[in-house]
């Protein structure tokens, strides 16, 4: 007997078996059965927010977010949604569009940012989670992702190839914190580049107890207040002031690393904190003195763990490598599809 593979592709889900829940993009992702978007990136009747980075969020008719999030998401756009507000681990009844599917939807942490949520919706067409971002190694700004079991899986798969495989946390912030301290034993101004919601939070409770001085920039700042607004503790820090920023840490977002604010440093050394680090390209790519590989998303090894965890019986990944992503869990016999994308498929044949 000898097997040979023949490769097609197709664009949707079509020629499988169909999933109890259907899930399509429509101005986003979307379950028609039950008439919700999750996450859409542009104002729709009902979507769910997982969380408030600007690629999230829109001005809906009705939001479903944590609580958190909906402080995060107003002071960022001052948006005028109807926010339906569910605390973690609370269930409510969701009212739908169809007749036939009374759906209960409960919110459990993410991993992400403080307040970023997955959305777990269970009716008669059995258990769905949805990710949004998530990270399942343990942060120290957010709080731990919960890894329930779902019959459908919508997840994110930025980080969805083998060679994203993160070094422990702790190695990297031992590198991060040294590069602080050799900065300021040699004159220079060390200037941490991380997004102002989410990682900049990340990077100051990082430094908690190193005996380094702290400097927000004006949008780290505003962000980081909302944190300590809803019960975040952080270690002792001042806003930018570059006429006596020797001698500090300053955290900004990488916007800014050309703005005539930080230009005024001098000696300065910068440093991109992102997941995309381990790309040797990525430090002279940002044009910056060193990249540290820490991310608020799941690496590849998590991304394999977490459905591990979950145990679906089928899965759609969204964003970065999920056609990859796909493709691996296929190889491992769960049937997954790249939503919105062309699908590999191998198919052997006994002749």
């Amino acid at each position: 007997m000898r097997k040979f593979y023949k490769r097609f592709a197709i664009s949707s889900p079509d020629y499988t078996l169909v999933p109890v829940w259907r899930v399509t993009l429509d101005h986003g992702i979307f379950l028609p059965q039950i008439g919700w978007h999750l996450d859409a990136p542009k104002p729709v009747a009902r979507s769910f927010i997982s969380h408030a980075h600007s690629d999230h969020v829109a001005n809906h008719k009705v939001a479903i977010c944590t609580p958190a999030t909906a402080r995060l998401f107003q002071a960022r756009t001052r948006s005028k949604s109807k926010l339906r507000e569910i605390p973690f681990g609370e269930t409510v009844l969701l009212g739908t569009t169809s007749l036939d599917a009374e759906t209960r939807v409960t919110l459990l942490p993410a991993g992400h940012i403080f307040g970023s949520a997955q959305w777990l919706a269970e009716n008669e067409h059995g258990r769905l989670l949805y990710t949004g971002d998530f990270k399942l190694a343990q942060g120290l700004s957010a709080e731990t992702c919960a890894t329930p079991r779902a019959d459908t899986l919508i997840m994110e798969t930025t980080f969805g190839v083998p060679r994203y495989a993160f070094p422990p946390q702790a190695e990297v912030l031992a590198a991060l914190r040294q590069f602080c301290h050799q900065s300021i034993a040699e004159g220079a101004v060390p200037i941490l580049l991380g997004y102002s919601l989410g990682k900049s939070q990340e990077l100051l409770r990082a430094l908690d107890g190193v005996g380094l001085p702290i400097m927000l920039h004006p949008q780290s700042l505003e962000m980081t207040r909302v944190y300590e607004m809803l019960g975040m503790q952080f270690p002792h820090y001042k806003p930018l002031d570059t006429d006596s920023a020797a001698g500090h840490v300053i955290i900004c977002p990488p916007q800014a690393a050309q703005s005539e604010w930080i230009e005024r440093i001098n000696p300065r050394r910068t440093a991109t904190i992102t997941g995309w680090a381990i790309d040797t390209s990525t430090r002279y790519r940002s044009r910056v003195d060193a990249a540290f590989a820490l991310s608020d998303h799941a690496d590849f090894k998590d991304l394999l763990r977490f459905v591990d965890l979950v145990q679906p019986k089928v899965v759609y990944t969204v964003h970065g490598f999920a056609q990859e992503f796909a493709q691996t869990l296929r190889h491992r016999g769960i049937e997954a599809w790249a939503l919105g994308r062309e699908n590999q498929l191998e198919l052997s044949m006994g002749m």
